[in-house]
């Protein structure tokens, strides 16, 4: 015990500052220490002001004093470090609760950590306090759970009694007095209950994901497979072209030439379609595995009412984007197009204005045919089988932009809101892009509001930063988008305005046959009216966006709105 009472106290030496043991410590004339560097730091910090002073006491001093170290104290500290004080102070620290921790319920003034909850007594408790739940008969019959900061929300608000019953009519946790007031007559059962009956649906969901886990990776391998097939067959016919375009005269070089850029852009664009059905797959994979992991968690969830009350939100499953057949073709290697380049050799006075035109067609032809090509839809109901639900992308949205239901919706605020630096947002144009990559058929229908909205489709790559036209929808070779306003329309590409007549409407039908090349705009109302058709060749899919107006400067509150609706 002495020689307890003789070892220094490390609070007494400890820097007020950094809270740790003074390190190089220094004395003020006013008698207080601190470590060098950090009474260095805090007049380096006051420096502006010109005026020093003692952090503890608030001295001040005409001048920045001189520092010089203080012999006895950084002797006392060597001496605390030898005693190993400092290492107990530590492991004490680390048993005390912070910001981040669930505090004992039972301890005063400094709390420590609480290692278990009691779901009966509704509160927590550290080692020393939980012990009577060990020791006392009545006390281990009560329930102990992780540490948890939401043990009241097992509270029933109106009455104050435990949620200990289950209400199967609003599917919520209720008490037994909620059960003989306003729930009287509905099918209750206790939680317990209810959590067997929801545990056995969670596990056959869990089935149903890992089946659908295997169909997708099966399905990843054969368009891994027809990738490969697209680059040997591409890579086969230009070897091939090359070779007969030799023998021919100067004359059908540069036809040669053209053949080759086709054939690589055909590649280009069967290898973009496949790796994004690809991406799709795999990223339906990450999601159903980390589903999988969020319902393994759930389903280990020992409080039922915390289990219960997770349940609705967790178990949800996603409906699956994609069909789980993919059409793999035979390995082909263009032999239509070797063909019609042979047939050259015998016809060169003929070839610009009669083979040419076989060649050309027979390239662009599909290679990898996951869906049979069919008409193009002629009534809403039939654009409605390839209606696509579109969410917008909070990582895009600029920041006066306010996204909403779902994600769906899009408005124009006056408050800038906080979302966190991405590459993706969008820094100067009222504009945002959809989450998902749209390629074969599409349609959708946005519903807009205010003084008028962009509705447009963009590569992935469009410029995301500045006001220039590089960023803007409509506005360059990225984009293609329809201006709505209350009087009139007007379709835009690489900043090309082209006026569009037809009837106003609040609501825009788009569709889009990516394979085709083509991008038409609706007016929606009891009738549906083309208002611009686009043919041309896309060579990356596509993502849906809107751009917002106001009504000038930075005045918001006439603002528009845009919602991508929901058709199904």
């Amino acid at each position: 015990m002495a020689q307890q009472r003789d070892q220094p106290n490390s609070e007494k030496i400890s820097c007020s500052i950094c809270l740790d043991l003074l390190k190089d410590p220094v004395t003020t004339s006013c008698g207080h220490s601190y470590c060098m560097d950090c009474i260095k730091t805090h007049w380096d910090g006051e420096g502006g002001k010109r005026i020093y002073s003692c952090p503890q006491c608030r001295k001040t001093f005409k001048r920045r004093p001189d520092l010089q170290k203080n012999i006895l104290l950084a002797e006392l500290v060597e001496e605390l470090k030898k005693t190993g004080l400092q290492a107990a102070a530590a492991a004490a620290d680390h048993c005390y609760a912070g910001p981040e921790d669930v505090a004992c319920d039972v301890c005063t003034g400094w709390k420590m950590k609480a290692v278990k909850s009691c779901l009966v007594c509704l509160a927590s408790y550290c080692e020393n306090h939980l012990q009577p739940h060990y020791d006392s008969p009545p006390l281990k019959k009560h329930q102990l759970v992780e540490p948890s900061k939401n043990l009241q929300e097992n509270i029933c608000s109106r009455h104050d009694k435990m949620m200990e019953i289950f209400c199967g009519n609003d599917q919520q946790l209720i008490c037994f007095l909620c059960a003989m007031d306003e729930h009287k007559g509905h099918k209750i059962v206790p939680a317990a209950v209810e959590r067997m009956k929801k545990q056995k649906e969670l596990e056959v969901s869990r089935l149903n994901i890992q089946q659908r886990i295997q169909d997708r990776q099966k399905d990843v391998k054969l368009l891994q497979q027809e990738l490969e097939d697209i680059r040997v067959s591409a890579d086969k016919t230009v070897e091939g072209s090359k070779e007969m375009f030799t023998e021919m005269m100067h004359l059908i070089k540069k036809r040669g030439q053209d053949v080759e850029q086709q054939i690589r852009s055909q590649q280009k664009t069967e290898e973009s379609r496949v790796k994004e059905v690809k991406e799709k797959l795999e990223k339906e994979i990450r999601d159903l595995k980390r589903k999988d992991t969020e319902l393994k968690q759930l389903s280990d969830t020992p409080d039922h009412r915390q289990f219960l009350h997770n349940y609705p939100s967790v178990s949800a499953l996603s409906e699956s984007t994609h069909s789980s057949s993919i059409n793999i073709h035979p390995q082909r290697h263009l032999e239509d197009v070797t063909a019609a380049v042979k047939e050259l050799r015998g016809k060169l006075q003929d070839v610009l204005k009669e083979t040419w035109t076989n060649i050309s067609l027979t390239i662009t032809q599909p290679d990898v045919l996951l869906s049979e090509p069919q008409p193009e839809p002629k009534t809403r109901d039939e654009f409605l089988k390839y209606s696509t639900e579109i969410t917008l992308d909070p990582n895009t949205a600029h920041r006066y932009v306010l996204l909403s239901a779902g994600n769906r919706k899009a408005t124009l605020r006056e408050q800038k809101q906080r979302y966190p630096d991405h590459p993706d947002r969008f820094t100067g144009s009222w504009q945002v892009l959809s989450r998902e990559s749209l390629t074969g058929r599409c349609y959708w229908e946005v519903e807009w509001s205010g003084l008028g909205v962009v509705v447009a489709v963009a590569y992935k790559n469009i410029c995301r930063k500045g006001n220039s036209d590089k960023c803007e929808f409509g506005r360059n070779d990225r984009s293609w988008s329809l201006r709505c306003g209350p009087n009139r329309y007007k379709f835009s590409y690489n900043n090309t305005k082209t006026p569009v007549s037809g009837p106003r409407s609040s609501r825009i039908g788009v569709y889009l046959d990516h394979r085709a090349g083509i991008l038409s705009f609706y007016s929606i109302s009891e009738t549906m009216t083309l208002l611009h058709r686009v043919q041309t060749t896309f060579t990356e899919p596509l993502h849906a966006g809107v751009y917002l107006f106001s009504d000038g400067g930075w005045l918001f509150s006439s603002g528009a709105t845009a919602e991508f609706l929901k058709l199904r």
